[in-house]
């Protein structure tokens, strides 16, 4: 019932710089930073509007396009995936309204700001520095939440800081670092160009650091899903030095109610975990063999339950039969026998598959144990031939008592003179070489 996690914490972001450089030089952000870049070049298009104005229309519609991407890189970034490849199997509307509230976040943020400033330019400088320190961390509570309310409430802003711990102060220092890497870069390379081709050089400038910060971001998130509460996606994570987790969706549920499951076991209340378990199973589909598996195993700890151990016993059964898991089956069987020496199976051909499987593990008595009772339970099933066969077998190879399968012979040629089962069994029964003599 103890869930292993068996996957390490991921490596520290400091660790994996080299990725977010490159991650806006993947094959589609490249593609859609450098589409946007040279939009700027259309506001001679916007023939209805002065030039300076339509240039700023471009330039606002450049810049939300690239936050919009931005928060996508973060959000996904935050569930384990960063290849732009797989960007499509995952979208969220939310992110569409997240450029709008960090701009409202930021026009509150710097009206408090003037206003400190104007009443007393001491507190405007504490302002500005603690804003500018707690800027990132309301970016994370945003893209965690979606809510411009709790990126604003000081409380959830200083739990993400919390939770990302010492090396936030390191965060904040590489994002500041990036946010004047475009100023750099620019410089170094406008002198390098004249004309209009400067408009989007500069704006990919921008849009290249922006991503890179997203990215960093994103990676910061996902170093600490579970205390974001972010589910990572199954094959998530997936990188250089990462820990690979392969789980599907279905696995990952299990292993938290199992998990929930035994921390109620530890804890010693058994009707909590009961509960629990009964609960996944009923909700579950009525294949599902984690959660049979989690419910069956509660309830053999609770001996007051034993009528219900029994009754969920025959679906489990039968559940691990289709599985393929004989073994798991009949001992699941045997602890159902030894509280019940009545307990048995409503389905013939489980019956049948359970008495081969025995069969095949070389345990004569048990195979009979199975069979026993078998054309009296199942009378008319087209199964019984089989049960005969299979019970001579065990009775004239496994036990060595042809005598006793004599009857069996007996009653099968009266009643399946003609079937195969028949004339194995009289196969199995024929006399001796030297009786014949």
């Amino acid at each position: 019932m103890i869930v292993q996690d068996s996957l390490p914490p991921p490596p520290p972001f400091w660790h994996r710089l080299n990725s977010f450089f490159a991650f806006p030089l993947q094959l589609r952000p490249l593609a859609y930073g450098i589409v946007l870049s040279f939009c700027s070049l259309l506001f001679e298009a916007i023939f209805f509007l002065p030039d300076a104005l339509a240039f700023i229309v471009i330039e606002i519609g450049i810049m939300l396009a690239a936050s919009r991407y931005g928060f996508k890189i973060t959000a996904l970034g935050a569930r384990g995936i960063w290849q732009s490849s797989e960007f499509g199997r995952e979208s969220s509307d939310e992110w569409t309204y997240l450029p709008w509230k960090l701009f409202a976040i930021s026009l509150v943020q710097g009206v408090l700001i003037a206003w400190l400033a104007w009443y007393e330019p001491v507190l405007g400088t504490v302002a500005l520095f603690v804003m500018s320190f707690s800027f990132p961390a309301a970016v994370l509570v945003l893209v965690q939440s979606g809510s411009f309310f709790q990126a604003m409430n000081p409380g959830h802003v200083w739990d993400a800081i919390r939770t990302v711990g010492w090396p936030y102060a390191l965060l904040c220092l590489f994002l500041f670092m990036l946010s004047t890497g475009a100023q750099i870069a620019i410089s170094m390379v406008v002198p390098m160009f004249d004309g209009r081709i400067i408009l989007p050089i500069v704006n990919f400038a921008f849009i290249y650091f922006g991503w890179v910060m997203a990215s960093l971001l994103g990676y910061v998130m996902y170093q600490h899903h579970d205390a974001f509460g972010i589910d990572v996606v199954p094959g998530g994570g997936v990188g250089e030095g990462m820990p690979v987790d392969r789980r599907t969706p279905a696995q990952i549920a299990a292993q938290r109610i199992d998990a929930e499951v035994a921390q109620f076991i530890t804890e010693g209340d058994l009707a909590a975990a009961l509960g629990t378990a009964y609960e996944a199973q009923r909700t579950a589909p009525i294949d599902d063999l984690a959660a049979q598996r989690r419910y069956y195993r509660v309830l053999s700890m609770m001996p007051d339950k034993q009528s219900t151990l029994l009754d969920q016993a025959r679906r489990f059964i039968p559940l691990l039969m289709r599985r393929d898991l004989s073994s798991e089956a009949l001992k699941v069987f045997k602890a159902c026998r030894e509280k019940d020496k009545a307990f048995s199976l409503d389905d013939a051909e489980m019956v049948i598959a359970m008495a081969r499987a025995e069969w095949r593990n070389g345990d004569a008595h048990a195979t009979l144990a199975l069979l026993s009772g078998f054309d009296r339970r199942f009378r008319g099933n087209e199964a019984i031939p089989q049960a005969y066969e299979l019970a001579a077998r065990a009775l004239v190879q496994g036990l060595g008592r042809a005598d006793m399968a004599q009857p069996i012979l007996t009653t099968m040629e009266s009643r399946y003179p003609n079937s195969e089962q028949t004339q194995e069994v009289r196969w199995l029964l024929r006399p001796a070489p030297e009786a014949a003599a």
